[in-house]
């Protein structure tokens, strides 16, 4: 080696740039991944979709206007579906009360209470809802907030401290995650539905943490099943835990009456700490609540970001649908009923057809489960082809071993759409491509 090309390479490994010689290697501010939102790996994803989309030939799907009310059917862009995409399950959204009921509010209220709720955006109907939601629930006060999602989010980002803990079932929402996230609480998943696993978590770590709350769901919006809150509410008892259970996809659906778990297993509100619902799903408009024992609302209302400090008031008119639909999900138990065996009647349909519907049992939520993320894609299109709305659960929403897709059945759905949605799933697995594995 000559001195020449040992100076070449001492300069190389030193990184000593001289012009004419080595590139300077960009600072961060320069590289366009760090400022430019098209280098941001998640738009490489999306146009990544788009390019499968375009080199498949498969129909657009997302975001297509849709008209009238989207219920068991749904008309998108001119075109009749029948609809399990829609998490409007009792088709309340649609329902001439509620229509009435917003309409009435906009009318005394307007479109907006103008500022937060402590300030001077408070009317009677949070406070009617909120009492007429204990009732049902057995729970001693509630409160309603603008979101669901945030609702959620923010009940356990401000609850939880450093000096805290948080065990939540790994199959726990989005909204419950970010909540976490927005902690400093130590976290613990455990495996679905493994509540001996849940104990062990709680014998090891609870005497080194104050304050400990678990995470559950009433209906898993993946699975659609259901926990078993009575076994929850032991073990909290005997840790002296905090138990939260999400009810988006359980109240007004599951039980005899349809009014979620305390419901479905008999009990009351006051039994379980937090219970949390969006009113997105069943409700057929938008919020959120929590319900439980007085001092958490108190706290809730006065101290917590998010739920309604340096917040907006719900609309009047979301929270006078939401109140009406509440009144109708008493008087009329038979809407639940009617999901409840629509239901039913799909999984056993179904799982005839050699379909494999998972976990799902006593709810809404219907997934049919895919051997990988192609296929779920695939069929979606196919169905979509066929006049038949139910969108594919991909990774990182559900593990890539778990790819889905999910249909959320409604009150209105009758056996002749129900059939041929089996007879389009069966025929299409039967003649699907195999995976090239670029998903």
């Amino acid at each position: 080696m000559n001195f020449k090309t040992s100076l070449e390479r001492l300069k190389s490994g030193l990184n000593l740039n001289t012009p004419g010689d080595i590139e300077s290697k960009p600072s961060l501010a320069m590289q366009p991944a760090f400022h430019d939102f098209a280098h941001f790996p998640e738009y490489k994803d999306f146009t990544t979709m788009q390019w499968y989309y375009d080199k498949q030939k498969y129909t657009r799907n997302q975001f297509l206007r849709h008209m009238g009310a989207s219920d068991a059917t749904v008309e998108l862009e001119g075109k009749q579906f029948i609809n399990y995409s829609s998490y409007n399950y009792l088709s309340l959204a649609s329902d001439p009360r509620v229509k009435a009921a917003a309409k009435k509010a906009i009318d005394d209220f307007g479109t907006s209470t103008g500022s937060g709720r402590s300030i001077t955006g408070e009317v009677d109907l949070h406070q009617l809802f909120e009492r007429e939601l204990c009732e049902t629930l057995g729970s001693e006060d509630a409160v309603v907030s603008v979101g669901g999602y945030s609702t959620n989010a923010f009940t356990i980002g401000y609850l939880c401290r450093p000096q805290d803990l948080i065990i939540y079932d790994e199959l726990v929402h989005n909204s419950a995650l970010a909540g976490c996230k927005m902690t400093t609480a130590r976290r613990f998943s455990f495996p679905h539905n493994d509540y001996d696993a849940l104990e062990k978590l709680l014998a090891q770590h609870r005497d080194k943490y104050e304050r400990v709350i678990i995470l559950i769901e009433g209906v898993y919006s993946m699975d659609g099943d259901i926990a078993d809150v009575p076994r929850v509410i032991e073990i909290k008892n005997r840790y002296k835990a905090f138990l939260m259970v999400d009810e988006a996809h359980s109240m007004g659906i599951i039980g005899p009456r349809g009014l979620g778990v305390t419901d479905y297993f008999g009990i009351s509100g006051n039994q379980i700490d937090i219970l949390f619902g969006s009113m997105s799903k069943s409700f057929g408009t938008c919020g959120g609540y929590v319900a439980g024992p007085k001092p958490l609302i108190a706290i809730l209302k006065n101290y917590a970001p998010g739920v309604l400090l340096y917040g907006a008031a719900p609309t009047p008119a979301n929270t006078a649908a939401g109140l009406e639909t509440l009144r109708i999900m008493r008087e009329q138990p038979e809407l639940a009923r009617r999901v409840q065996s629509n239901a039913a009647y799909f999984i056993a349909k179904a799982k005839a057809a050699g379909l494999n519907t998972y976990n799902s049992k006593d709810s809404g939520v219907v997934p049919i489960m895919t051997r990988d993320s192609e296929l779920a894609l695939w069929l979606s299109i196919q169905l979509f082809d066929a006049g038949i709305c139910s969108f594919p659960m991909l990774y990182p929403i559900v593990p890539r071993d778990k790819s889905r897709l999910r249909f959320f059945i409604n009150t209105n759905h009758t056996e002749e759409q129900m059939d041929y949605t089996i007879d389009c799933l069966a025929k299409g697995i039967a003649v699907a491509p195999k995976s090239k594995g670029v998903m």
